[in-house]
């Protein structure tokens, strides 16, 4: 059983022909009370800081416990946000290549077309040069005829001028 300053102050001691000095035993017990009470009012206050500490430790390790849970969380979400952007970013990538394949397409096929239109036309004036060359020649060879039409005439019938 715990002793209290209180159960010090209330002993008693029987009394004897030849014991202590009753004054004396009484100074001393006096003392011994105050002294108790001083250490055991310290000790009341210190179970109650210790109390107090504990229940601020046990709060560190709640909050601690709470950051470490949300760098948690916030390190997944950074690593989400990281693979989102990279998937973005592939996506993106990757349709930009089509579209430039589709354009590089479409300027071969209109390259095609133009070389196509150019060889038409090439082929036209070829024709057209060959047409000309005979209508040319045909016009040469006719000048180059005599006719006898103008053996015919006089020289009087045509006009003068």
């Amino acid at each position: 059983m715990a002793l209290t300053p209180m159960d010090i102050h209330n002993k008693e001691f029987t009394r004897s022909f030849r014991g202590y000095d009753e004054d004396e035993v009484d100074l001393f017990l006096d003392e011994i009370v105050e002294e108790f009470e001083g250490l055991y009012k310290e000790n009341i206050e210190l179970k109650d800081r210790l109390s107090m500490l504990a229940d601020q430790i046990s709060n560190y390790k709640t909050m601690e416990n709470t950051l470490k849970e949300t760098l948690v969380t916030a390190q997944r979400a950074a690593n989400e946000v990281s693979e989102s952007a990279q998937k973005k970013s592939e996506l993106i990538i990757s349709e930009a290549e089509d579209k430039a394949r589709r354009i590089i397409q479409g300027a071969n096929t209109k390259v095609s077309e133009i070389k196509r239109e150019f060889d038409e036309y090439r082929k036209q004036v070829q024709v057209f040069k060959a047409r000309f060359k005979n209508l040319l020649e045909t016009q040469l060879e006719l000048l180059d005829q005599e006719i006898p039409i103008y053996e015919e005439i006089d020289s009087e019938e045509l006009p003068k001028g």
